[in-house]
């Protein structure tokens, strides 16, 4: 489960496919299409955030706090029969990923899967707190204690790392991919452009990888 593309083709993937789904109202096809681009792009936003001190420090702190519990991955099922997960702490977590670029976001994502943008907030609402438990079990698994560990972490999420971007960016075919604006470095807007392009984020993933 080293990438997305594992996670959403694991058990526990298919599992939060049809947890987010049924609490979204969105079929399953629809709700995998849209986390199959949304994931990538809120992965790449938390990476280029914590790019800096600041940022590393506050996702850290978010990850290893407790507050995001891991254990409630088990439990997904019995959530979906007690009201669901907590999209108001979703939102918060959308908040602090995409900042003033969160309508952008779900807009783009909208234009690439024909999901309502309406719908596609409120999966992303309560996906996020699910990324956030699997990131935080993955980081407490993984020992992370520094943005350096952080970086690679979600790096090697999207199938690269954090030191092997910042030496040489045309030695990750992904980074080259999603580095849509040519300048080095991968921000929102280039999980922007990337979403909005024929096939989406998901869809250049998905050849990556070989799906």
């Amino acid at each position: 489960m080293s990438g997305l593309m594992d996670l959403l083709n694991s058990d526990l993937g298919k599992q939060i496919i049809s947890s987010v789904g049924q609490q979204a109202g969105t079929s399953e096809a629809e709700t995998s299409s849209v986390l199959t681009s949304a994931l990538p792009t809120l992965i790449n936003s938390m990476q280029n955030n914590a790019s800096t001190e600041q940022g590393a420090s506050g996702l850290l702190g978010a990850l290893l706090g407790g507050k995001h519990n891991s254990g409630f991955l088990d439990n997904l099922g019995g959530l979906m029969g007690n009201g669901g997960v907590d999209t108001e702490d979703g939102g918060k977590i959308l908040g602090h990923v995409l900042g003033d670029n969160q309508a952008n976001v779900e807009n783009s994502l909208s234009r690439n899967t024909g999901v309502s943008s309406d719908k596609i907030g409120m999966i992303l609402k309560i996906a996020a707190p699910i990324l956030m438990a699997i990131l935080a079990k993955k980081a407490k698994s993984s020992n992370v204690q520094n943005g350096t560990d952080l970086g690679d972490l979600l790096g090697g999420l999207l199938g690269n790392s954090q030191s092997s971007q910042s030496s040489s960016m045309g030695g990750s075919i992904l980074a080259s991919v999603l580095d849509q604006d040519g300048d080095g470095q991968l921000g929102v807007g280039d999980a922007l452009a990337a979403v909005t392009k024929k096939g989406g984020l998901g869809g250049l993933l998905g050849k990556l990888f070989g799906k």
